[in-house]
């Protein structure tokens, strides 16, 4: 007991010795020990890559390339693409995922570019904003507003289509389109329903699997430009978009090669990673905001098909798909939705040359998401991955002024289309006429959008009053129509009964005059889209005016001799005997 009492004290006079030599260290080595901390924690919470580059003498990390040995695009295309056999190497004073990423959603140094709108009308009364950019707009002269592309251009169009909450105006959007519009490519920028300053116009908004309205798109683009060669950029869940419908729609596609950029792949693996970490979450709160920044312009329609005060109390990307997107899209839980719109499970179909770029230090799709041995089996699909790069950032050089995948992008876009690997294109007429013949959309095909969001007519109209459905006709789909040709409306035909009732002839009974009019109005309503269809085949496939001519009147004859029928009756009633008449 004695010599436990006797340890007491020795233990107290331990600590106040460890006590007093602490306080004899000056403060600033502790503020300088604190400081080391925090730069480490730091360090490694921003995954910060400067000293590991810095080590490496800048020279970069080289690019991954992951693909089946036997695979005839990479030794056909990829293989002569320098810039996916070199290094990236980020921004010095970007060495960090996040400050790349955020440095991109925030200032971005995008180019200066000038769209022209076009409005699409889809089947199920949905409007889609696609915004171009020709070659001609950023080829150094004088931008001819007036031009518009001729059907038998064979100048290649890449369509582009956004990340989530995001359209033509967003930095990286810019950024390629430019690109590609600069090396001779038209480039077409097909939004998501809703965004680019476009109203929803029916009760379908677009999700991260929902491929109907690129399909449309492409479809109508192959036919209207059926001699022009057709690829497609797919950026983030825009990515996830693409390659599902390439997968969805296989060999029955007329995309020639396609990108994925920065791909969330599997949707369940990436909504556990960006709540997994709170740097994660960050993201996560950001998308939210977005998400819902999106859901209040369309309130009225959102009000009526979703939960709307779930919608407002939304906290993360999940809550908001559960409260939104499940409703709309009819999906009995988030992780259904989740797992029926990843793309990964559609990458074993894909039959068109593939490029996919992912960044293994993303940090919104993570690299736990990416297919590595799906992509090696599928002979179509080369991967790239890059050991940083942040999401859809990777900028370069001193400056920033330029983003590594853009580049890749453009150098295997080109070789592709002067190889012999494009895929072969299929004929789509139904698509294409329904899209091109049946858009209730009237707002002028094209107009210019100015960088400050101004929208300005491409060109004025004509002295001549045409009518809606002429105008959208001309410009969307170039045909032009017969100079002799004259369409017989319901008041010229029954201003010409009105002429023979005023000369003399019986007048007519009431309820015949009425089932003339509506049988002549019906007679109109068929014929004229028919015309529209016939000028289109006999300008794209040459067919002899009498043979369309003879399926015209063998289909339309028991409509037509119904009419004529009944428009002649009365104007041979005092020529022909009244028993013929009354059979």
């Amino acid at each position: 007991m004695a010599s436990y009492f006797s340890s007491v004290p020795d233990e107290a006079s331990a600590i106040g010795l460890l006590l007093q030599a602490a306080a004899l260290v000056p403060t600033t080595h502790y503020l300088a020990a604190a400081l080391i901390f925090l730069l480490v924690f730091l360090y490694n919470f921003l995954e910060l890559h400067f000293l590991g580059d810095f080590l490496r003498g800048f020279r970069g990390d080289p690019v991954v390339l992951t693909f089946d040995p036997a695979s005839r695009i990479y030794q056909g295309v990829v293989s002569m693409c320098r810039i996916l056999h070199g290094r990236y190497l980020a921004t010095p004073w970007l060495a960090s995922p996040h400050f790349q990423t955020v440095f991109l959603s925030f200032f971005g140094r995008p180019p200066s570019v000038v769209y022209r709108r076009q409005l699409f009308s889809v089947q199920d009364g949905g409007t889609v904003a696609l915004d171009w950019l020709l070659a001609s707009d950023v080829a150094g002269g004088a931008s001819d507003t007036d031009k518009v592309i001729s059907r038998d251009d064979t100048t290649p169009i890449v369509v582009v289509v956004p990340g989530l909450t995001s359209d033509s105006f967003s930095s990286y959007v810019k950024h390629v389109a430019y690109t590609m519009a600069k090396h001779g490519w038209n480039v077409v920028v097909s939004n998501h329903r809703g965004l680019g300053g476009i109203s929803i116009t029916s009760d379908c908004f677009y999700n991260a699997g929902w491929t109907e309205d690129f399909r449309e798109v492409v479809n109508y683009l192959h036919y209207e430009y059926w001699r022009a060669p057709l690829f497609a950029v797919g950026t983030s869940i825009g990515a996830n978009i693409l390659v599902k419908y390439l997968g969805e729609d296989g060999e029955n596609t007329p995309i020639a090669g396609a990108v994925s950029v920065c791909s969330p792949w599997d949707l369940v693996v990436c909504d556990r990673f960006i709540s997994r970490k709170l740097v994660q979450r960050f993201y996560d709160k950001a998308l939210t905001i977005g998400l819902k920044g999106y859901a209040q312009l369309h309130q009225p329609i959102l009000t009526r098909l979703a939960n709307w005060e779930g919608i407002k109390k939304s906290r993360s990307v999940r809550d908001f798909d559960s409260h939104a997107t499940c409703h709309v899209g009819k999906y009995e839980t988030v992780d259904t939705y989740y797992r029926c719109c990843s793309s990964v499970s559609f990458i074993g179909n894909v039959a068109v040359p593939l490029l996919c770029i992912s960044s293994l230090d993303d940090p919104v799709c993570t690299r736990e998401a990416i297919p590595w041995d799906e992509c090696r089996a599928n002979q179509n699909i080369v991967l790239a991955t890059t050991t940083h790069g942040g999401h859809l950032a990777y900028f370069e050089g001193l400056t920033a002024q330029s983003l590594w995948w853009v580049g890749a992008v453009r150098e295997f876009l080109n070789v592709l289309h002067s190889s012999e690997f494009m895929h072969g294109q299929i004929k789509t007429p139904n698509h294409g006429l329904h899209c091109s013949l049946e858009s209730a959309i009237d707002k002028g095909p094209y107009v210019n959008i100015m960088e400050d969001g101004m929208v300005a007519a491409m060109a004025s109209e004509g002295p001549d009053h045409r009518t809606k459905e002429e105008l959208h006709d001309d410009v969307l789909c170039h045909v032009d129509e017969p100079e002799d040709e004259t369409v017989l409306t319901d008041e010229s035909l029954l201003g010409t009964d009105n002429d023979m009732d005023n000369n003399g002839s019986e007048p007519v009974d009431s309820v015949q005059e009425i089932e003339a009019e509506s049988i002549t109005k019906t007679i109109h309503d068929v014929t004229a889209p028919v015309k529209r269809s016939i000028n289109q085949l006999l300008q794209h496939y040459d067919i002899s005016m009498w043979l369309l001519a003879y399926i015209a009147i063998i289909t339309t004859w028991p409509l037509l001799g119904s009419a004529l029928s009944i428009v002649f009756k009365r104007k041979l009633r005092g020529v022909l005997p009244a028993s013929w008449l009354r059979r």
